[in-house]
């Protein structure tokens, strides 16, 4: 698979993803998705990232859920996405599955990165 075919993939698996969660009646905002090289250098130098973030390749987005006006912050929230998501495609990965937990990640693996 080339890059520009996971990059294709990603946004359809996304789009499945935000319909389920819509269709559960929760809402949604983004957050991250694009991450330049520089700005994954300095979030891995500040502690708060890894510097080879599958966001520099386009694969994988962060979103901000929401139920009934509030926001949810609490990685247990997320998990009926992050459940849904991985079963998608053998290649989704969640970051409520991280050592580091990153519940708003959803992203496919790319030359061994998530």
């Amino acid at each position: 698979m080339t890059l520009h075919e996971a990059q294709a993939l990603h946004v359809q698996l996304v789009a499945k993803l935000i319909t389920y969660v819509y269709s559960l009646g929760y809402e949604l905002t983004w957050g991250e998705a694009y991450r330049t090289q520089e700005q994954a250098q300095w979030d891995a130098d500040h502690g708060i990232g890894i510097a080879q973030s599958v966001h520099c390749d386009r694969l994988a987005v962060d979103l901000q859920l929401f139920k009934d006006g509030r926001y949810l912050t609490n990685s247990t929230d997320y998990a009926f996405m992050g459940t849904f998501w991985k079963q998608l495609n053998a290649s989704c990965r969640w970051g409520g599955d991280f050592h580091t937990v990153d519940a708003d990640h959803f992203s496919i693996t790319w030359q061994g990165r998530s």
